[in-house]
């Protein structure tokens, strides 16, 4: 069940959950584009925001353009207008932890959220804590390896817009890397698998990541039960949501051929008052 962005003159859908994660504001990976015509597309209930939302780790005031910066204002904006916005710490926007179960009318920040629905109980967080890269002496090297991957992504989007030129698909390299890494895949198995156990431990019906940009809906079974696994992807490549709408789950997959124009604000101030912007933001909701 996949769902497509609708022309913005059309009525908003409405959806009970909406869950996003990954998106990395404050990098040149970032889709913000893309997913600012996805948030003014839809009406959730709920919106979950599952970590790494602004990236805190290459966090730059030279760059956090004015797409970005609506991106955060929109995610305002449902707030006001009643969505249940619940905001949930990754690794990358792990600076916010130390306000965690912070709630300030419809906004909660948090590291892990429990959601009972339809009589089925969901178990959502970010899934860093069973990524050993991330800790340690190893996060030094994790950071530059975001940094090297930010470059590749650059390197793509020029080598696709020859691509396009020349009539070709689109290709994404960082995919070609990782799946030709036996490591990697050998990884991702290992994560989804860990976190399926725990949440059959206890006793969960639903299970929701992101973390590893690979988004996914199974059903995982082992010999003290099952769990449906989900991972809401990343809008770096995958430009993928997780949505709950008439008692399902399903992948929601941003399709560029129908991309809305965002109508972005052009009054924006320069970007060093932007980046300070978002810095204001944060502070506002942890001092209350």
């Amino acid at each position: 069940m996949i769902y497509f962005d609708k022309p913005s003159h059309m009525q908003k859908r409405a959806i009970d959950v909406a869950v996003i994660s990954d998106v990395h504001l404050g990098t040149y990976g970032c889709h913000a584009n893309e997913l600012l015509s996805y948030l003014k597309s839809i009406s959730p209930q709920i919106l979950v925001l599952n970590g790494d939302i602004i990236d805190g780790w290459q966090f730059s005031k030279r760059y956090f353009p004015v797409s970005h910066m609506s991106v955060v204002k929109e995610i305002f904006s449902l707030a006001t207008k009643g969505t249940r916005v619940v905001y949930i710490t990754g690794n990358h926007d792990e600076s916010l932890r130390r306000y965690s179960d912070l709630s300030l009318g419809n906004f909660l920040l948090t590291d892990k959220f429990l959601l009972e629905i339809d009589g089925k109980s969901t178990w959502i967080f970010h899934g860093d804590v069973f990524d050993n890269t991330t800790k340690g002496s190893a996060k030094i090297l994790a950071k530059l390896g975001g940094q090297g991957y930010d470059l590749l992504i650059l390197l793509n989007r020029f080598i696709n817009f020859i691509s396009k030129a020349m009539g070709k698909e689109k290709v994404s390299l960082s995919k070609k890397v990782k799946n030709a890494v036996k490591k990697a895949v050998t990884y991702i198995n290992n994560f989804e698998t860990t976190v399926a156990e725990l949440a059959i431990e206890q006793k969960y019906d639903n299970v929701i990541c992101g973390h590893i940009h690979m988004p996914a809906k199974k059903q995982i079974t082992t010999a003290a039960g099952s769990v449906v696994y989900l991972n809401s992807g990343d809008w770096i490549e995958n430009l993928t949501a997780l949505e709950y709408s008439d008692k399902e789950w399903s992948i929601y997959h941003h399709d560029h051929s129908q991309q809305v124009p965002a109508n972005l604000d052009k009054r924006k101030p320069a970007l060093n008052v932007v980046a300070n912007e978002v810095t204001y933001y944060l502070n506002s909701l942890a001092e209350g």
